[in-house]
Formats: structure tokens, C-alpha cells, sequence
């Protein structure tokens, strides 16, 4: 099945896939890392189709099945490479690997290669520095069926090798984009989407604001928030109810709870008092 077999930690290749871990290197190749059978899977099922496909048959959890992944691939004249354990756990970025590791096409969009419908979902997140957060958000779009995904003056990439993971592979489904945030919001206007921004100084509650039609929601950096250039272009500011001693929650989970009351709205219907 597979044409060549590494052994050796140190083989040359499997240091060309640890230099991936950086993000220049990325941006310089055009090219990630997905690692894991789930995420891997999902990356094929969204379109995408490996450059390598690195495997290795000890760390696979059913072997049997699993296989049937690399055959696939290689039919479709993927190149596969078998990897001995010592060697792929050696080139794995994350602990206990599943024998899993393929170099793919990094995501390069920006906002003018999105298409979306007349009654789109979208999420802006701006400046969000956790790789794990906007992967969490994305798992949460790709569930709640959010139209895309902008990341707005962007510290981290899409092809992060821990958003990808922390993401489960929905960054491949999930239509993305990275861009400035005036290049965003250039982008919202022209499609007739309206912003919704969310931020603790509004006595606006998430939840009496019209989300049925064409709407994104915008979530800020963990420390700071959203911009003030973010806030004066919103059609709404709104808050998220809070009774703790805490005063914000995670970006992802402040994402997912106004998400999924732009869900709750468009599925029965209903318009907020809001207008």
C-alpha cells in the first residue's frame, strides 16, 4: 500500500512536517498538518485532499477499519507513507497520536472568496488569540450551521495545527476567512448583513435582538474584546446575562450562546421586540 516506509525519528521528511508546526513555515509552503482519523476524515469528507498521507498501523485504534482511510487515499493517488511507531510519535504534535498525520493545503481565503445566501449566519471574531478557542467556535458553527466564519486582524491562522485539532476538522467545513477588520466589515455591508456585537457595556440582552435574517455575530479578544471600530458599526450591542462574580465568559462559549439563539429564533420563527 504504501511506496515508501520511514523508521528513523530523524528522517528528513519527518523534519519538514515538525517545521509545519510554525506558522511561517505554513504561510511560506501553503501548506498544514491535520492530525487524527476523525479530523482526517472529516477534512476528505469537506473536499480536501492530502498532499501526504503519513500512517502508522501500531498507534491505530481498529486497524481494519482505519486502513480503509489510507487505501482510499492512495487510490486517489494520494501519496501514503507508513511511519514506525517510534518515528511517528516522534513527528506527532500532540500527545497520544492515533497513527494519523497528513500535510494538506493551507486555508487561505479572505472575506471577497466567501459566498453566502441571502439569510446568512456568519460569525466575526476579531484579534482571538487561542488557537483552541476559534477551534471550539468553529466546532459550534459547524453544528449550529453558521454560513462562515471570519477571523477579523487575526493573531493566529487557520492552519494552526491546534485549531485544526481543537476544531475536530470542522475548519474544513465551515466556510473561513482571515482579513482586516475593515476589509470584514466592507464585506458585511455589501451582502446587507447586519452586526451584531457582543460586549459587556450595553444593557441590551442577547436575547431581544432580531436574528432571523441576515446577521453576524462578532466576539473579541479574550483580554480586551472588540474594537471600537467593531462597536460603532454594529446595528446592536448586546450582553450576555450574567449573575456571577466573573464579568465575561470564554470567547467560545459567549460565541455559542448568541449562535444558538440566532438558531433557536430562525427555527421557530420569531422576531425578537428588538427592532
Amino acid at each position: 500500500m504504501a511506496d515508501l516506509v520511514i523508521t528513523s525519528p530523524a528522517n528528513p521528511r519527518l523534519k519538514a512536517l515538525a517545521a509545519l508546526r510554525r506558522r511561517r513555515a505554513r504561510e511560506e509552503s501553503g501548506r498544514t498538518l491535520v492530525e487524527g482519523y476523525e479530523e482526517l476524515s472529516l477534512a476528505v469528507v469537506a473536499g480536501v485532499v492530502p498532499e501526504v498521507l503519513y500512517y502508522c498501523p501500531e498507534l491505530m485504534l481498529d486497524p481494519t477499519a482505519q486502513t480503509r482511510l489510507v487505501e482510499e487515499q492512495a487510490a486517489q493517488g494520494v501519496e501514503t507513507v507508513q511511519v514506525a511507531r517510534a518515528a511517528f510519535e516522534k513527528a506527532a504534535y500532540r500527545e497520544g497520536p492515533d497513527g494519523f498525520l497528513a500535510v494538506v493545503p493551507a486555508l487561505t481565503g479572505r472575506c471577497a472568496d466567501l459566498r453566502v445566501g441571502p439569510s446568512a449566519l456568519t460569525v466575526l471574531c476579531q484579534g482571538v488569540e487561542k488557537p483552541g478557542n476559534l477551534g471550539a467556535l468553529l466546532r459550534t458553527a459547524d453544528a449550529a450551521g453558521v454560513d462562515a466564519v471570519i477571523a477579523a486582524d487575526p493573531v493566529t491562522d487557520w492552519g494552526n495545527p491546534n485549531l485544526v485539532r481543537a476544531s475536530k476538522g470542522t475548519v474544513f467545513s465551515v466556510p473561513v476567512a482571515a482579513d482586516t477588520t475593515a476589509a470584514a466589515l466592507a464585506w458585511l455591508d455589501g451582502n446587507g448583513i447586519a452586526l451584531v456585537a457582543t460586549t459587556p457595556d450595553t444593557d441590551l440582552d442577547h436575547t431581544d435582538v432580531d436574528y432571523t435574517g441576515p446577521v453576524a455575530i462578532a466576539v473579541g479578544a479574550e483580554k480586551y474584546g472588540l474594537d471600537t471600530a467593531v462597536l460603532h458599526h454594529a446595528a446592536y450591542r448586546v450582553r450576555i446575562p450574567m449573575v456571577g462574580r466573573a464579568n465575561s465568559l470564554n470567547v467560545a462559549t459567549s460565541a455559542a450562546i448568541v449562535v444558538y439563539e440566532a438558531v433557536r429564533q430562525r427555527r421557530v420563527g420569531r422576531s425578537s421586540p428588538v427592532t
